[in-house]
């Protein structure tokens, strides 16, 4: 009897373990994560198909423009980063020869990774910053459309001896964003900071939910990781707890990818500093965080048609691709 009785205690003291166990995991994560307004920063892929030159369905700016490419002439090949691919596919649609864009098998696939199946011979590209900036500098291609460069772009450029010139065309926001569910609208540059920095960690802390945060990251040597970097200026940005992981998120990109591209409507963009990131607020230079993108290419690239094609981007005409583009003319 007594053990019997020593069994059916055992028994009780492991249940009342296990339940104490997932009574303090329910306290700790999952009243805390609960509708944890997440899916902020799902990865959203370019529709590459919708900023095709040459095609009269493409969703590009276009303009009649003075300057324009024969085939007989060197054509620089033209690549870029993802946010910025309306841009110089437009630049192709109104400066190059039709035919001058060409794909593995004749026609346009999307059923890859990045939407790309260009020909080798295509004088438009589409390799994204990290993979543009190595085509540039091995000469894969001759005009780079991007951010500015990480640390290790320039390094690899070093190290191979390469020279590469750095032309900003345009300006555009760089963004925060959340789940459209988050009730915070606004956050201080000094609260971006202390969130990517490992010192805030709840939404309470900045006047929302009492939910954790989780301060989503890019890629390495994308641009928009590159430009976080330079947002943080000395600080570090903090390793992430596991518990984080489930936590509500924060973003980050630039403007136009946001809005313009991806169109993400799950998610909103934050207002910095109480300036919400729009055309005018960029113009104006009240929305605090604003990057330069540039035209890159090689110092010793003795194409005749690069300085040529710069010139115009920089001429009304060409700031009008970009105005035209969703983005802001690098002219005040």
């Amino acid at each position: 009897m007594k053990r019997t009785f020593r069994q059916i205690g055992i028994l009780l003291l492991i249940v009342i373990a296990f339940a104490a166990f997932n009574g303090g995991l329910y306290a700790l994560l999952t009243c805390r994560l609960a509708n944890n307004f997440s899916g902020a920063n799902r990865a959203q892929m370019v529709d590459v198909g919708r900023y095709l030159p040459h095609e009269p369905t493409s969703e590009l700016a276009r303009i009649e423009s003075s300057l324009k490419f024969t085939a007989e002439e060197e054509l620089p090949v033209l690549d870029g980063a993802a946010a910025l691919l309306p841009v110089y596919a437009a630049v192709v649609d109104a400066v190059y020869p039709e035919g001058s864009v060409t794909y593995e098998g004749g026609t346009f696939s999307d059923d890859n990774y990045y939407g790309e199946n260009f020909a080798p011979d295509s004088k438009m590209q589409y390799r994204n910053t990290v993979r543009g900036y190595t085509a540039v500098v091995d000469g894969d291609a001759d005009v780079l459309f991007c951010a500015a460069p990480s640390a290790a772009q320039r390094q690899y450029a070093a190290e191979r001896g390469v020279e590469l010139v750095y032309v900003p065309i345009g300006r555009e926001a760089f963004v925060f964003f959340v789940n459209e569910n988050n009730p915070v609208d606004s956050l201080t540059v000094s609260q971006i900071r202390d969130i990517y920095g490992g010192e805030i960690t709840n939404w309470a802390q900045v006047g929302g939910a009492n939910r954790l945060i989780n301060p989503v990251t890019r890629l390495e040597g994308s641009g928009s990781q590159t430009m976080m970097e330079a947002f943080m200026g000395e600080r570090e940005i903090a390793r992430k707890s596991p518990l984080l992981l489930g936590g509500a998120a924060i973003g980050f990109s630039f403007r136009y990818y946001m809005d313009g591209m991806v169109e993400n409507g799950a998610v909103k963009m934050l207002a910095v500093n109480g300036v919400y990131p729009d055309a005018q607020s960029i113009r104006s230079g009240a929305y605090p965080i604003v990057a330069e993108f540039y035209a890159v290419w090689r110092a010793d690239n003795d194409n005749e048609n690069i300085p040529r094609l710069i010139e115009w981007l920089l001429s009304p005409e060409g700031q009008q691709i970009i105005e035209g583009s969703g983005y802001v003319s690098i002219h005040p």
